[in-house]
């Protein structure tokens, strides 16, 4: 299992250089009187409340279960990526607020952008190096909240990279008017992706089955053992909650079969399924193949 150690740090980087962008965006945006620059620092503090969350979230979830959280504390990342999502969603629609705001009631200056052109470099690079940290820590954790926070930063390498394009146009072409334009088209993108985020993290709240081409690996696992153990039709249920996936299905055995041949076979498909799901719960019923079917055998006695 990925160290939650590792998790943790990834979390608290994603923190530290949101913060440190956020800043540097606002106080060049005022500065320059910039609304894409000033956006992307809306974006950026949106990315920091949602680093605040994901740090909460993965702490919670590495806690193991107890008593008032027998299957663990895993839903605390679904829930902290459904808020990160909305987060990112609501900072597209005051993006777009503002800029059009901005292009009906006033004529855009031309700002002075040679310190935005520096900060949005900055930012891009930053926000590649944190994010790929994020997307490494969530692939190796499975880890819903990191996987989110790792979007949040994606968005914004995009994002920067194109005010930052913007930026210099505007300095070529001496036309402000494309800055609160800018910061539309990339209002655009960042809701996209927050809409993206909060549907996937709303999916494993409701506990939505794993795709089928998972259900189709576990069922072919099974299918290895055609002389053993027959898996029952549509038995297999299987979910994601927040790092973990739980899996639950039943193994028909003929009638005949000892109990301690059915548990080792079930031992043996379960590990085979944990190497393929590393952070997995298994559960697997047996049930002999005639079970309520009008035969003789001792099962229905």
């Amino acid at each position: 299992m990925y160290s939650d150690e590792k998790k943790k740090f990834a979390a608290e980087l994603s923190i530290i250089s949101n913060i440190v962008l956020t800043l540097m965006k606002l106080i060049v945006g005022f500065i320059s009187g910039s609304m894409s620059i000033i956006s992307e620092a809306i974006h950026s503090f949106s990315d920091f409340f949602a680093s605040i969350l994901t740090y909460f979230s993965v702490m919670k979830s590495s806690q193991p279960a107890d008593d008032d959280h027998p299957y663990g504390h895993g839903k605390y990342e679904d829930m902290a990526g459904f808020i990160e999502g909305l987060l990112i969603v609501f900072a597209a629609i005051f993006i777009i607020y503002k800029s059009v705001k901005t292009i009906i009631f006033k004529v855009p200056i031309v700002p002075e952008n040679d310190l935005g052109i520096t900060v949005m470099f900055i930012s891009v690079i930053m926000n590649i190096f944190v994010s790929s940290q994020l997307f490494k820590a969530a692939k190796e954790s499975n880890s819903v909240s990191l996987y989110a926070d790792g979007e949040h930063l994606r968005t914004d390498v995009y994002s920067s990279l194109g005010v930052l394009i913007g930026l210099i146009l505007i300095k070529i072409t001496g036309h402000g008017i494309l800055d609160p334009i800018i910061a539309i088209v990339v209002a655009v993108f960042i809701y996209r992706a927050g809409y993206s985020i909060s549907k996937k993290s709303f999916r494993r709240l409701m506990d939505y089955s794993l795709p089928d081409e998972d259900i189709e690996n576990i069922a072919q696992i099974i299918t290895e053992y055609p002389s053993s153990a027959k898996l029952k039709a549509n038995s297999i249920k299987a979910r994601q909650t927040g790092p973990s996936t739980d899996i639950d299905l039943i193994l028909q055995f003929p009638g005949e079969t000892p109990i301690c041949e059915c548990h080792k076979v079930c031992d043996e498909i379960e590990r085979r399924i944990q190497d393929i799901y590393k952070n997995s719960s298994i559960s697997i019923h047996s049930e002999p193949i005639c079970y309520n079917n009008n035969c003789n055998n001792y099962c229905n006695k």
